[in-house]
């Protein structure tokens, strides 16, 4: 094995939710690989940012707006980045939200929100992508799930549902699209610094303790911490691998 099969060079990557957080992480992994990155976000403000990240690391960087629940816009998104960058070789489904109610107090209209952009949107994403990777010959879908597909949780129920769902999706996918070339693999992440858990933990701070305690690492992890599997999966090195589930989680699902 040699660092060329980590190489991205010459290929493209559509990332969502790449503005921030894990998914501006998603994106600069991507870039420092070599491949050439567009950021489908909905606040393109903050896109201009990230797109000035990427394009810091030497490679090129667009920003796309897209709302991934909605097809006529995850339609255009894929067209206009595929324009951009000349085809799309490796999509990451980052784009997800959250909310805490117990099963039965869940709004449905944040029932549906959450399954809309967490579970629909990588199947749209994943679904208009698709034939601009089988024009090329190959193609990577990295999927971002969650350690919530393995846990359950009490006032999870719509989060963990979508997460789960997703895995199941990627193994479906990993098996249509074999014959194309196109793997299709998932990432479940552990606990991570973000926007969303910095909130999370602000309401409830007894809960990084705990979560430090159970992880065999002792800390929560950062963004660069999941760029190794990002370009793996992304990679020549990972072309007999597909419909898998990868935790990067510092060991918090392994331990007790």
């Amino acid at each position: 094995m040699n660092d060329q099969m980590f190489d991205l060079s010459g290929r493209t990557a559509i990332v969502t939710g790449g503005n921030r957080g894990l998914g501006l992480g998603f994106g600069l992994a991507l870039a420092r690989a070599g491949a050439d990155v567009a950021i489908a976000c909905r606040d393109m403000k903050k896109a201009s940012s990230a797109v000035a990240e990427i394009e810091a690391t030497g490679r090129r960087a667009v920003a796309v707006s897209c709302d991934v629940a909605s097809e006529a816009s995850v339609e255009r998104a894929v067209a206009e980045a595929a324009d951009a960058l000349g085809g799309l070789h490796i999509l990451v489904n980052n784009a997800g939200t959250s909310c805490r109610y117990l099963p039965q107090d869940v709004p449905e209209a944040e029932w549906d929100r959450v399954m809309d952009i967490n579970i629909k949107g990588a199947f749209l994403m994943s679904k208009h992508v698709h034939p601009h990777m089988k024009a090329a010959g190959f193609g990577k879908v990295i999927n971002i799930s969650s350690m919530y597909a393995i846990f359950g949780g009490a006032v999870d129920s719509a989060y963990a549902s979508s997460k789960g769902g997703l895995v199941q999706f990627t193994r479906v996918c990993a098996i249509a699209w074999g014959p194309d070339n196109i793997q299709v693999n998932a990432i479940l992440p552990g606990w991570f610094v973000t926007e969303l858990t910095e909130s999370y933990l602000s309401q409830f701070p007894e809960r990084e303790a705990k979560i430090n305690a159970r992880t065999p690492a002792g800390r929560w992890g950062r963004p660069d911490d999941l760029a190794g599997a990002a370009v793996f999966l992304a990679s020549r090195a990972s072309d007999f691998v597909t419909g898998a589930s990868i935790a990067v989680d510092g060991g918090f699902s392994i331990s007790d």
